[in-house]
Formats: structure tokens, sequence, C-alpha cells
């Protein structure tokens, strides 16, 4: 990748493509609401987020104003400028050792247009906030020449910057931020507000492989487009505007036909997978799905997945599960490996979760959720085809006796699996168009890949936010006993806290290797949040630590995660943290944990004799 162009490049009279358009830090901003009518979407960064850290979003305060001082509005919305993704309050001790990365798949062997948009609202003076932008390892912004944005635009000012990039080879776009050691501000961090990129030629010919759409994008376009049709009904000013939308779908179908026709092999551990049209077979019994979710996930046939699980042999199960058994299998002629979950006609889970699943997990992906590659429903089966986890679920390596003691985690790894799984969780409640709630989070549903990366999976009993009143939904009560959450219980109404407190569960089981509940223990006892609490309260949570980790865990960094636990489990949902808070947290705790172990760092010796 070579060619970095200067931020005063000229762009005037180049064919342009508008590939990304993210509203950094902040949420989806449809057509409507788009500034000066110029009926663009606006989606949030969070699924191209590249870092070992999201870092942490912020807003504009009440009282605050952005001042169009320096751009027209039509550059970008207000809203894209009263949010920004920075790296946060950590300072020399977090963010001098991390990039915050976002990464782009692109065609080669084309120039590339990164307009990124910034407004400083919480500095108030130039020296405070300094930073370096890389884009593919080259410098952009740098040394004597980092950016200031308030010492550019000045506090509350928006700005943009244009760079531009030739893509030879590998066909990434990488966007880093770091702090300026060179120019040594009063505080180390990053912030960046929206992003934009452009596909440029200047010969006009935009012309490149089928684009591989993200699921995420194309559900949006689809909501998009179904507001716009009942819009025409009542508005009959939207008529060009409906026909346009209409022109831009059926070139995406012609295109996804073409690509459809060729039947490629989906690429086993992408994190993003293609987009693809598939109707149902002509011998399906029903069809429960609508034609996006068809369109967004891989059809297959029943003889499909008998191939692929030797006609489901009972040697091939992995796990039974309220919607039925989970079998390894391997398609594409063996060359990628999946798991496949068989629906059991006695299940109390049937349609409407093999439904929920399809419909939730194919407008989804992210690198700490389990991807949905593909269904089957045909002949009175329903099964649903996943990346293959090869290291099983969480609650296997914390107290499944079959696995032995190589089956054992550290705490490093248990802090590091707790984090993908809130990093997941997150994101279902911030990332997408309308806040996601899993309803069923647990150490069974927190799966670990060959690297031990969790992804959070089981989407049969979620419930989306679209209609939320008040932050609730009202529904009947579902999940599991000993991670549901008493104030969902009594009342009926879900919240995104719901799922908060069922990690908090988690967080308890993951340090003490203990089920959520234990029928064979005293009465006080069978429930481990209550018995943790409890213990935390009376000083003697130390009494409950797994013994394989206890001499491992550092003082400190065991008050941060039991403290967070804790606040998870709160009674009152309004009192317990976000996700998001959640995350920061057991961030800390790690950084915590791997500071140098000066004073020792025990929390106690291990006693074999016991």
């Amino acid at each position: 990748m070579i060619g970095l162009m200067s931020s005063e490049m000229d762009i005037t009279g180049a064919s342009l493509e508008t590939l990304f358009r993210l509203n950094v830090g902040g949420s989806l901003i449809g057509p409507k609401n788009d500034t000066a009518g110029m009926g663009r979407t606006w989606y949030n960064d969070m699924p191209y987020i590249y870092s070992g850290s999201v870092g942490v979003v912020t807003s504009i305060k009440k009282g605050q104003h952005v001042k169009y001082d320096r751009i027209p509005h039509y550059i970008a919305p207000i809203q894209v400028y009263e949010s920004a993704r920075a790296m946060g309050p950590d300072g020399l001790e977090v963010n001098s050792k991390y990039n915050l990365t976002w990464k782009f798949s692109v065609d080669p062997n084309f120039t590339y247009v990164i307009r990124m948009h910034f407004c400083d609202f919480l500095m108030t003076r130039p020296n405070q906030r300094i930073f370096d932008i890389y884009i593919n390892n080259q410098t952009a912004q740098g040394d004597d020449n980092a950016l200031d944005p308030v010492g550019t635009a000045g506090a509350g000012v928006p700005f943009y910057k244009d760079y531009g990039i030739f893509v030879r080879g590998k066909a990434d776009i990488l966007i880093e931020l770091h702090p300026s050691m060179f120019s040594q501000p009063e505080f180390l961090d990053a912030i960046l507000n929206g992003l934009e990129i452009f596909k440029m030629a200047a010969s006009r010919s935009l012309a490149g492989r089928n684009p591989e759409l993200s699921s995420m994008l194309a559900a949006d376009i689809d909501k998009i487009e179904k507001k716009k049709q009942k819009e025409f009904q009542s508005h009959n000013m939207i008529v060009i505007a409906g026909a346009a939308v209409a022109a831009i779908l059926i070139v995406l179908v012609n295109r996804q036909n073409r690509r459809r026709n060729q039947r490629p092999p989906c690429p086993h551990g992408s994190s993003w997978l293609p987009l693809r049209g598939s109707s149902m077979s002509s011998n399906s019994d029903s069809n429960h799905l609508s034609s996006l979710a068809q369109g967004l996930c891989r059809h297959f046939t029943l003889s499909e997945m008998k191939r692929a699980t030797q006609s489901f042999h009972e040697s091939n199960v992995i796990g039974i599960g309220g919607f039925g058994k989970v079998y390894k299998g391997a398609i594409d002629e063996g060359l990628t490996k999946v798991a496949i979950k068989r629906s059991n006609p006695q299940s109390e889970q049937g349609v409407n979760e093999f439904k929920t699943e399809i419909e939730m997990l194919s407008k989804l992906r992210h690198k700490h959720l389990v991807s949905l590659i593909g269904f089957c429903e045909e002949e009175g089966e329903m099964c649903l085809v996943y990346d293959y986890m090869a290291l099983g679920t969480l609650r296997e390596h914390l107290y499944d006796s079959r696995k032995g003691p190589m089956g054992m985690l550290s705490w490093k790894q248990r802090l590091e699996i707790c984090i993908g799984a809130a990093r997941g969780l997150h994101y279902l409640h911030t990332g997408a168009q309308y806040t996601i709630i899993h309803r069923d989070v647990k150490t069974t549903n927190i799966l670990l890949d060959d690297k031990w990366s969790a992804k959070v999976s089981d989407f049969g009993l979620s419930k989306t936010g679209a209609n939320m009143e008040n932050g609730a939904v009202s529904t009947v009560v579902k999940g599991s006993f000993g991670y549901l959450d008493p104030e969902y219980f009594r009342r009926q109404q879900l919240t995104e806290k719901s799922d908060v407190y069922s990690f908090g569960v988690v967080l308890f089981e993951v340090l003490c290797a203990k089920p959520a509940l234990d029928p064979s223990l005293p009465k006080e006892q069978v429930s481990l949040a209550d018995w943790a609490l409890q213990c935390k309260r009376e000083g003697r949570l130390v009494e409950l630590v797994d013994p394989h980790i206890k001499e491992d865990i550092k003082e400190e960094c065991l008050n941060k995660f039991a403290d967070t636990a804790e606040k998870c489990l709160n009674d009152s949902g309004l009192e317990r943290p976000g996700m998001g808070d959640v995350l920061w947290n057991l961030e800390f705790a790690l950084q915590l944990q791997q500071e140098e172990d000066q004073e020792g760092g025990r929390i106690c010796e291990r006693d074999d004799s016991k």
C-alpha cells in the first residue's frame, strides 16, 4: 500500500463512490435526519473497530454548542459532531501503549479519499489533546504536525481533513490514532467524531469486484426502504426518492444473483459474511423467514446437513440445549468446520426461536458474537449452521471435570474472556439501530474459538428494543434460573440492564468456578449470586475464589472485579452500570492484574491440604 497524499489534495472533478460513512461514537443517522436535505445515512462505527480496546464514547454536555465557524452545515449533520470516540482517561498507563484503530475492506488498485471529522467539545485550549494519525502504517499527521483539534479550529468548532491513499495488494484500509508523545500534550488522548471513505478514479471508471456488503448495512438499507415506502403512500412528494432507492436495490439484487450462481465456499472464521440471496427449497414445509433474512445468510438443503453430520450421527454431538442437539460438521466438501444446531420437536423452543435466531444474527456481525452461516428448513427439520467454536463453552472450562487439569483457565484468560463477552453484549446494546437484549446470558452461551476468544451465542430468546417505551419492553419472562434478573421477573419489564444482571452472575461464576444454582448446597448457598454478595459484604469473598486461581489474583484486581460484579447485581436496574461501564471496569481490572508484581500481589496462598 503506497502513496499517502497530502491533506490538501484536490478532488474537484474526480469520480467518487461512497463506501463508508460513519457517525463515530454515535448511533445511526437516517436520511431524514441528515443535514440540509442531503439524504445520507451515517452508521455506527463499532463493527469496524480493530483496536484491542474500543475506547470510550463521549457526548456533548448540556449547555455546550457546536459552532459551525469553519465549515458549512451540509458537510455533516450536527449529531456527528455532538458525539465522539476517544481513548479514555487512562493516560500514560494505557493510552500510550495502544492505537485507537478502525479497519475497512476495499478493492485493490484504487485511490481512496478518507475524510475525518473532528470537533473537540471537551478540551478548552490548545495543547491539551494532540495526537498522531496513521493510515495503513503511514504517517498522515505526526511529530511537529500532529493534530490538535482545539488548536486547529477552537473548542467546539467542527472541521474535517481529507487524506488520499492508493491501495495495492492486500485490500484493507487501516486508520489509527495515537497520542502524540512528541508534542507532550496535557492529556494523552485522541478523538474522532466522523469518518467517510470514498473510492476515487481519475478515469471516471470505478469498476471493481462486487462488494461484500455487511449484513448490518443491508439490514439498514432494507429498513430505510420500508420506511420510505410507507411515506410514499401518504406523501406523493417522495416518489422520485422511492424510485431511486428501488433502483439501487435492483442493482444490489442483480449483483447478488450473479454471485449466488458462482456459489463460492463460505469463508471460515471471517468476521463478515458475504450477502447471499437464496430462495427457499421447493419442498420446504413452510417459510417462516423474511426475504431479508433469507438473503443475508446461506440456505442449506437437508441432504447437505445430513452429509455434513454423517446423518446426524451421535458421535458428532457436541452439546445439547433448549433448541435441540448441536453437532460438529463440515461443509463445502469438508473444508469448513461448522456447528449445526438441530431442532428437537419435543423442545419448548421451536419456530419462534428459530426465526428469532436467524432474523437477529443475520443482521449482526461482530468479532465477539458467534457468526451464523446459514439455516435449513425442510421436511419438518429446522437447523442452524454456525462457525465452529473449537474450545466449546466457557462453563466447560470452569468446572467440568471431564476437561481435567488441562481444561482449567488461568485468571488472566478468564478476565480476557469476560472482556470479550462484555464487548459483544455492549455491541448488542449500543451498536445496532435498536437496542438488542440477549435475555439468556450465561456461561453456556459464551463460546470459545481456537484462540480462546469469547463469542456470545444463542439468540433464540433475544428481543429488540425497537418498540421500547421508557427504555423497557413488556414481555413474558424468559431466561435461565440463576441468571434471571429479579426486577424483570417481578415487573415483566425487560431492559438491557437485565442482561447486565445476568452478566454479573457470570462474573461471579468465573471467579468462583461454581454453578449459578446448586440445590445440593445449604439453602443460603444455593444461589451463587446471593451467596457471593453476602460473602462480599461480610469481607469473606476470598473464601469463594476458585482454588486453581486464588494465588494468582492481585488484590487490587480482585476488588475491582468483585465491585463490578456486585454493581451488576444491584436489585434496581437503574442502579446497575451500563455494559459500556462494565467493559471499562473489566479492562481496568486486567490492567491492574498486569502491572508489575513488586509487592507480592497474591491475595492468599493455596492450601493443597484442604
